[in-house]
């Protein structure tokens, strides 16, 4: 049972669009598909089967003022430095078609990380194949501060990565014996505490598992990176990691740097299709 795991970071996210893509290419579909944040929220066009709608997404429309901007984190109907209604539904539906039918059709399962605002746990929720404004992607993807709490099924949920941002585990206890895991940061990197750790262990204190969850997080998600190196050397899970992000920033919009993103993916994956297949067992 073949296992994807989509790891966050905003905009750095395109270089998993990248390879995406190319999986599509190689027929290369997931029995689980399963991701956090921008993992899940660029993830879906993997699942609809729509090579190069991430692209075309990231280029011409992710600049877009009416797509991001502090105005609309401060339009009171808001509340998020993206423009949720546009973002989730007037461009699937209508700018950007989305194809529903074929999302539907997917074979696999197709899995939305999320953190429980109350118990700061994360919790692993199917996505809703029949809900054109994409509720359980909003909330993997309302990161602190920047976004407002997500309800569903009477619920506050936020951002899947303060939980668990790479939910290999997850993926692993669902059944899958092979993973391909698609990271957002170089091999290299050691994360640390956010900036505005402080203000937004402030701002939800009324929560305390979920500021206990933001808190530790830098080193849940060290942790688990030094884990998954260790089972790559044993080639028991296949990890992409770019070499480079080109200065791209959580929020970027600049076309050039989203696109010299994708194409690193994109070229990554051509470069690594043969050790990849090898894993799989697909020759």
């Amino acid at each position: 049972m073949l296992g994807i795991v989509c790891e966050g970071g905003g905009s750095r996210t395109v270089y998993s669009c990248g390879i995406l893509d190319v999986l599509l290419e190689e027929n290369i579909i997931a029995d689980h598909f399963i991701g956090v944040s921008a993992g899940i929220a660029f993830g879906v066009s993997y699942c609809s089967g729509q090579i190069g709608r991430n692209l075309t997404l990231a280029t011409q429309f992710m600049n877009r003022p009416e797509y991001s901007g502090i105005k609309h984190l401060l339009d009171p109907k808001n509340r998020s430095y993206y423009n949720l209604d546009y973002a989730y539904y007037q461009v699937p539906d209508k700018e950007l078609p989305f194809d529903m039918d074929a999302y539907k059709a997917f074979p696999g399962d197709i899995i939305s990380v999320v953190t429980n605002l109350r118990t700061g746990q994360a919790e692993y929720l199917p996505c809703d194949r029949d809900d054109k404004y994409f509720t359980h992607l909003r909330a993997s993807c309302a990161l602190p501060l920047l976004f407002p709490p997500i309800e569903i099924g009477g619920e506050l949920y936020m951002d899947g990565g303060i939980a668990d941002s790479i939910p290999y585990k997850q993926a692993i206890k669902a059944g899958c014996d092979k993973l391909i895991v698609i990271l957002t940061r170089p091999r290299d990197y050691i994360k640390r505490d956010e900036p505005a750790i402080k203000l937004a262990c402030a701002y939800y204190r009324k929560y305390p598992g979920f500021v206990e969850s933001m808190r530790t997080r830098a080193e849940r998600y060290n942790r688990t990176v030094s884990e998954l190196k260790e089972l790559q050397s044993q080639g028991k899970v296949f990890v992409f990691t770019p070499k480079r992000t080109y200065g791209t920033r959580r929020t970027e919009g600049d076309p050039q740097k989203l696109k010299k993103l994708y194409d690193h993916g994109y070229g990554h994956a051509r470069w690594a299709m043969d050790s990849l297949r090898k894993y799989l067992g697909r020759p």
